[in-house]
């Protein structure tokens, strides 16, 4: 529990924090990098690159200085930390170099007004924190070693298949080297792919399993990622898979992590809509695959966004969705279709999924909505479900980068 007077001091400060807290996470990542080095290998620097990173941390301090008197509310930003800590393999021997670097960066950018007072205030803030996080971790650490299969860091599994899926992803089909089980998992889960590449260390990458689980592979669906800013190289680990992983090569994957999850044995009845933009259909066709492999009765409504047919992935899997039951109705929109992909029914309509298209599509005053996308995509499906009415306790999503970059 923090004491009276460290909430009352964060509480003051916390407006001054959030008007340089960019400020501040940049200078931390500098002294970071150049104080401990090593822990650079768990870090995308194309995110820094960007600013991505700088601009995700800053969100999540000021989201936890605005509620430090009610921590309870953090609950599930404290789930997503802890599920991505786990899925790179931060050890509690981090927590003390992230303060460190944390307390000296706001001594650096707030000068004077950085007293001891509020430096012993902002220490005993973060050493709470920590403490949840590294609770949440050994939890979860616990539960990957301990299940059939389970396994914590990393394990080598070989490339069973690689099957491109349009232009611009591939889809990779992993299985164990040591012939042992695969751990189960919930729909919507990730893994974590470690690459020694030849020419460019870099850090691990997540990447959702896009298959249902139960089918003795783990399978990945890669975008091909462009480079995220001007001057910044092309997606490194991307299209080093693309391009160099072949069939029969080996890769280091670390076990299933993830809260954005679906579990098809709890399902309340309701209808639920899932919205999948680009290569985010990838969680989200775990979790459709999973509910029509469960035989559920609830009623599923699968809209997918594209760009056209050439860039429409995992189509065929889509449309057999609708073929498993009577309760799966699917919805394909490509924003720019080819001259013929109207005609011969590729997809269902031209343009953009609005809200109008939505409340034609499905129920919405009764659904539950998972969202998946690039960042325009889920800006507009966030802003619909609003405009619509639909309380946020019935939507979930997932976005692929730095949380604080979907801006909506």
């Amino acid at each position: 529990m923090l004491s009276e007077k460290t909430v009352r001091i964060v509480k003051e400060i916390t407006p001054l924090v959030a008007a340089n807290s960019e400020v501040i996470t940049t200078r931390f990542y500098e002294r970071m990098f150049k104080g401990n080095p090593e822990v650079k290998a768990f870090f995308n620097q194309a995110h820094q690159h960007s600013g991505g990173q700088q601009r995700a941390l800053a969100g999540a301090i000021c989201a936890y200085f605005s509620n430090i008197d009610n921590l309870e509310a953090l609950g599930p930003a404290v789930e997503l930390v802890a599920q991505k800590h786990c899925s790179l393999g931060i050890k509690p021997e981090h927590y003390p170099i992230v303060g460190k670097h944390l307390l000296d960066a706001i001594k650096d950018v707030m000068g004077e007004a950085a007293t001891d007072e509020i430096i012993d205030a902002v220490a005993e803030a973060y050493g709470v924190l920590a403490d949840v996080c590294i609770g949440r971790e050994s939890e979860i650490y616990n539960d990957q070693k301990t299940k059939v299969g389970g396994w914590n860091g990393y394990r080598k599994l070989v490339v069973d298949r690689k099957v491109p899926e349009n232009d611009i992803v591939t889809s990779f089909y992993l299985k164990p080297v040591d012939g042992n089980p695969l751990p189960d998992y919930l729909p919507g889960q990730y893994i974590t792919v470690r690459i020694d590449h030849p020419t460019t260390p870099t850090s691990p990458r997540n990447y959702s399993l896009s298959d249902r689980p139960g089918t003795g592979h783990f399978r990945i669906s890669v975008k091909r990622e462009p480079s995220l800013v001007d001057g910044a190289p092309n997606g490194l680990i991307s299209n080093y898979l693309h391009d160099s992983v072949e069939v029969g090569d080996e890769i280091e994957v670390g076990p299933p992590c993830g809260e954005f999850t679906l579990d098809p044995t709890t399902t309340n009845g309701r209808s639920i809509v899932f919205l999948a933009g680009g290569i985010g259909i990838t969680p989200l066709l775990s979790m459709a695959k999973s509910l029509a492999h469960a035989k559920v009765s609830t009623p599923i409504y699968f809209l997918q966004a594209a760009r056209n047919s050439l860039a429409h992935a995992m189509a065929e899997e889509v449309r057999e969705l609708s073929s498993n039951g009577a309760n799966i109705q699917t919805k394909v929109i490509y924003d720019a279709p080819l001259a013929d992909d109207l005609e011969a029914v590729k997809c269902d309509a031209e343009g953009l999924v609005t809200k109008e298209r939505l409340s034609e599509w499905t129920p919405v005053n009764d659904s539950e909505f998972y969202l998946c996308g690039p960042p325009p995509f889920m800006a507009g499906m966030l802003s619909n479900l609003r405009e619509l009415g639909v309380d946020e306790s019935r939507v979930r999503h997932e976005f692929f980068g730095p949380k604080q970059a979907l801006e909506v």
